[in-house]
């Protein structure tokens, strides 16, 4: 993270070009990163009542998701977005709004909100200029880096923040809610669904609770064949976030486990792990 001069932060018309240094830079894959507090973030304000504006966000989502594709797996119309140059431009405003926002002056369940629309917009973002990618990880400044999460995408109050830098360095280490995987997209198909909701303070719980119903049912999140157990590498890269260990995880599952997946759970003490990290475009 680098502190940046003060003033930048406010993102006047030079926004577009403080944005678009996600161009070039190198990055790590998102997989297995520790979850290491940013402590200035850790603050918030239970009196405040306010609500953070998401309806641009929702436009995005109500225009260019796929949420009702037979697979089970949304899909997001990359390619679509990035010939309406009308949205794009809604898109880059809506990221200067919540660039101008200090989350730390609001309550908690609005500023967990905030970091996860922030963190899923932003990764639409990186895409669709780049678009048509089979990956995200396609999306690399080396031989050998890959992915964008390292690439410093937008300040906010003073500081350039990175998509690793919101998920673990923000909303893992803050909150400590193993739901918080489902609600950030990596814009893959072996990722949780990107919700066809803004995340908002007053459905922020009953969405987290359908996202992890919602993988956890679905073959890329659990799976039985052939007597063996297949999990998303998810539950490997983020053990510590489910306990720690192979019966955390496996505890996690049973507990959002619809009947058909808990019977067939039972018995397992290990499992292996896959992940598909195809661009979930249609």
């Amino acid at each position: 993270m680098k502190r940046i001069q003060p003033g930048l932060g406010s993102l006047t018309a030079s926004a577009t070009a403080a944005l678009a240094i996600l161009l070039g830079l190198a990055s790590l894959p998102a997989s297995a990163q520790d979850a290491e507090l940013i402590p200035m973030w850790d603050a918030s304000d239970a009196s405040n009542t306010a609500t953070i504006d998401h309806a641009p966000w929702q436009e995005i989502l109500d225009g260019y998701l796929v949420a009702d594709d037979p697979s089970g797996v949304s899909r997001f119309d990359y390619g679509a977005l990035k010939a309406n140059a009308e949205d794009r431009q809604k898109l880059g405003g809506y990221l200067q709004a919540l660039a101008k926002l200090d989350p730390r002056t609001y309550a908690k369940d609005e500023q967990m909100a905030y970091w996860i629309n922030l963190y899923n917009a932003l990764t639409v973002f990186v895409v669709v200029p780049r678009y048509p990618v089979d990956s995200i990880k396609d999306i690399k400044s080396g031989l050998i880096d890959f992915g964008p999460w390292n690439l410093e995408l937008i300040p906010v109050q003073g500081e350039m923040l990175t998509l690793n830098n919101i998920e673990h360095g923000i909303l893992r280490p803050i909150w400590r809610d193993p739901r918080i995987h489902y609600a950030v997209n990596c814009a893959s198909i072996g990722c949780p669904n990107l919700a066809a909701e803004a995340y908002r303070s007053d459905n922020l719980e009953r969405l987290l609770e359908q996202g992890a119903t919602a993988y956890i049912n679905h073959p890329r999140g659990a799976q039985v064949s052939d007597g063996e157990l297949m999990v998303s590498s998810i539950y490997d890269w983020f053990k510590t976030d489910f306990g720690g260990t192979d019966e955390g995880v496996l505890a996690h599952l049973a507990q959002y486990a619809r009947p058909e997946l808990a019977a067939q759970l039972e018995g397992f003490d290990s499992f292996d792990d896959d992940y598909d990290w195809n661009l979930n475009a249609p």
